[in-house]
Formats: C-alpha cells, structure tokens, sequence
C-alpha cells in the first residue's frame, strides 16, 4: 500500500481554509490560460467569470486530496479499522483499489482498477470532492452569505 496527494484534511474547517486558500491560485491560472487563448477584453471579460474560477478551485482542490493504494486485502484490512460508510466504485474482479477517507468524515470513497492508475486516482479524487467535500464547502459559503458562524 502507498499514498500520494498533498493534503488530507483533518477537519472540515481546514478543508474550508485549504479551498479558501486556492481561490486566488485558481483565479490566476484562469487568468493566464484565457490570455494564452488570446481572449480580447470583451471576450475574457464574459468567459472569465466566477464559476469558472470556482470550478478551476474544485479541480485544483481535488488534484490533491491524498489518496491511499493498495490491494483488495489492504483496503479490507484498513476499512476494519474504521467505523465509516464506504462508498466503492467499480468492480470487484480487479486486483487494485484507491481510497480517501478524511478523518472528520463518516465516509470511505474507494475506487477499483486493475491497470490505469493514474486514472483511476484522478477519479477517486473526483469523486471525493463530490461526495465528502462539496457540501462542506457549499454549507461554508451559505454560511459566509448568510452572516452565520461556522460552528459546524
């Protein structure tokens, strides 16, 4: 088993922190990219908008959850060790699985492959942003817009 990525975050206020954090990065490589596209000023100012700074945020976001790899057996063997819902894709008749389970979540994403690593590690990264980060981030924002603390 091994581990590649960046950064699991331990709790959900510094998942809020890290995504917050990469807003300014995502908006400048946003920047950069539409002038390598030659965009004019009229075209950049319509294609360069918010979503696409907060979708470039998700992407990098993701690009660096840390993700464990191992066998079927590793992955077993780590799951009884934890009291979580595991959320798995793919299929059981292949001998590799990818997984990221922060330790503040009730939850395991995992990912079965046999050959395509690299994919299959980019996905598992997709899907956990889907699946334990966005509503976490989405309740900060609410938050944020609503004037509320976070004490979540």
């Amino acid at each position: 088993m091994n581990t590649e990525g960046l950064f699991t975050p331990d709790t959900r206020d510094a998942a809020r922190r890290r995504y917050a954090e990469l807003h300014p990065v995502a908006d400048g490589v946003v920047r950069e990219v539409a002038r390598a596209m030659g965009l004019d000023g009229d075209e950049f100012d319509r294609r360069v908008t918010e979503p696409v700074v907060e979708t470039a945020q998700d992407a990098l976001f993701a690009s660096m959850l840390t993700v464990q790899v191992g066998s079927h057996d590793e992955f077993e063997d780590w799951c009884a060790k934890r009291d979580a819902e595991v959320v798995r894709t793919g299929s059981d008749n292949v001998d590799r699985v990818a997984w990221h389970a922060p330790p503040f979540a009730d939850r395991i994403v995992a990912t079965t492959f046999q050959d395509a690593r690299e994919a299959a590690v980019g996905t598992l990264r997709r899907q956990a942003f889907g699946r334990v980060y966005r509503d976490i981030l989405i309740e900060s924002a609410e938050a944020d817009s609503d004037g509320r603390p976070e004490d979540r």
